[in-house]
């Protein structure tokens, strides 16, 4: 069930790729943090993470969880933004065979989530592969 006030107070890091940032020692986290898991500090910023990287490792699901029988296969792997940050997100406008890992990726906001037949749409990041000229 869709909680609007959860919802809306979400909507910043649907949307965004957010993560904070230790003051003290320059460690980067997603999502974000409130205390720095390597020096203690509570001094944390939230920064805008780069919305390039690339694959370090995926896996195509072929047996999907119950509720996501209609997108399978789909792909769901790791990604390492510049500066070191790994996400796990959907990999998607791709093929299963033609996915590589080391391949660059970008962040591409889809549909996530939809409530029921009739319910609200809930978006939120996935990666796709960069096409070069």
């Amino acid at each position: 069930m869709l909680r609007v006030p959860k919802y809306w107070r979400e909507i910043p890091y649907r949307y965004r790729l957010i993560g904070s940032k230790c003051k003290k020692c320059g460690k980067i986290y997603f999502p974000p943090k409130q205390r720095c898991r390597v020096c203690g500090s509570k001094e944390l910023e939230t920064i805008n993470l780069p919305r390039q990287g690339r694959l370090i490792t995926y896996t195509v699901v072929r047996s999907p969880p119950s509720g996501y029988e209609k997108y399978a296969p789909y792909i769901v792997g790791i990604v390492e933004l510049e500066g070191g940050v790994r996400i796990l997100s959907q990999i998607v406008d791709c093929d299963p065979t033609e996915i590589t890992t080391g391949m660059e990726v970008e962040a591409a906001f889809r549909r996530v989530i939809e409530q029921g037949e009739a319910g609200a749409i809930e978006y939120g990041y996935k990666f796709r592969p960069i096409i070069r000229p």
